[in-house]
């Protein structure tokens, strides 16, 4: 089978190392990395051509997609390459505004009664300003666009939040900021789920925790995640029930109701207060560092899984999970997830990759 990845980060490296366990199986990616091209033959294509990709998928005869990344679902690339009869895992358009705008998303979770923070949707800035009147002092400033894991801030005091309001733009970009959502801060201990999803039924892999900020302690900035594990021991077998009766069963028959298509992963970020679950996001495909630890796992062949969302039998489907522990731990430059420089040499790689104990994805790569 021909299989194509969409996408170039450390995602789409662990996806191209579990579908290439596969026998018999022809792995392209648009557009990869280094450590992609030592098992998959890359096509120069941007993940946002979403023409020019399904134009290649029917030239070459792919025989499924896999979308890693947030852009292209939010582009329609799942409606264009439905259109021409290709299949192709993740959700349509309208299903990724989950993910797409954080205003849809918080709106969803009222209409279907999912438990989430208390939350206002303000249009403009002055107008975010003067919501902060309705919040404690602690709030969570997060733009409404997609914000490459960078649109969050929380923040501890009424200057931080007018702080963050005048300034989010200038680091996630106009579109963004076309909306500002305003949320009570929960405390709590966050852990993220992934879940293969059909529109009907669904297949829960087992919980993640990633961590987001770029310090030492658990300080600085947020980032898309500096670093992930699994298990995670306090996702126990009562709280995982609460999560499955009060999220993931409700957001499975909103998606029926609310005609979403959606053949992919949904990806639950949750917090567990005083051992009750809320949802903090939505996002339309596999985590960011979340796969790594994921895939390592996860037993199953992914083909099967992916062929079980057209096919009718995701149902049929046992995830089977390797007992052993994982962990991620993400490198990045100097000034991440700010201006930071490229184009430095990664030494050591080689003796790395010769471990039984560990893995090397690429993110960003390129050989010189």
């Amino acid at each position: 089978m021909k299989i194509l990845i969409v996408g170039s980060g450390g995602r789409e490296h662990a996806l191209a190392w579990k579908f290439a366990q596969r026998p018999k199986t022809e792995l392209f990616c648009a557009n990869g990395n280094a450590g992609i091209a030592e098992i998959a033959t890359l096509v120069d294509i941007k993940p946002h051509e979403t023409d020019k990709l399904a134009d290649f998928a029917e030239a070459e005869n792919i025989g499924l997609t896999f979308v890693g990344g947030e852009v292209p679902l939010a582009l329609g690339i799942v409606d264009e390459f439905e259109k021409r009869g290709l299949k192709i895992i993740g959700a349509s358009k309208k299903a990724a505004q989950l993910e797409a705008s954080k205003a849809f998303s918080k709106d969803f979770m009222l209409r279907r009664n999912i438990p989430t923070a208390k939350y206002k949707v303000a249009k403009s800035t002055v107008e975010a300003k003067r919501f902060l009147g309705e919040f404690d002092e602690t709030v969570v400033i997060k733009a409404d666009g997609l914000a490459a894991g960078k649109g969050v801030v929380v923040c501890e005091n009424r200057f931080e939040a007018m702080t963050a309001i005048d300034e989010l733009e200038s680091l996630v970009g106009t579109e963004a900021m076309s909306q500002i959502v305003l949320e009570e801060r929960l405390i709590g201990r966050e852990v993220s789920l992934l879940l293969f999803a059909d529109g009907k039924k669904f297949a829960l892999m087992p919980p993640v925790r990633d961590h987001k900020r770029i310090g030492e302690g658990d300080t600085g900035p947020n980032t898309g995640g500096m670093g992930c594990v699994s298990p995670v021991p306090f996702a126990d077998q009562n709280f995982m029930q609460k999560v499955i009766d009060r999220i993931i069963e409700p957001t499975i028959n909103g998606f029926k109701k609310e005609q979403l298509d959606y053949k992919g992963f949904v990806f639950l970020g949750l917090i567990k207060v005083d051992n009750e679950p809320y949802v903090i996001e939505y996002n339309c495909r596999m985590g960011d560092p979340e796969t790594e630890v994921v895939l390592p796992r996860l037993k199953n062949d992914i083909v099967a899984l992916c062929q079980s969302l057209y096919n009718g039998s995701l149902q049929e489907q046992i995830i089977e999970t390797d007992n052993r522990s994982c962990a991620t731990v993400v490198a990045v430059s100097g000034g991440y997830p700010g201006d930071y420089q490229k184009g430095f040499t990664i030494n050591g790689l080689a003796v790395a990759i010769n471990s039984s104990e560990s893995m090397i994805y690429h993110s960003g790569t390129k050989v010189e």
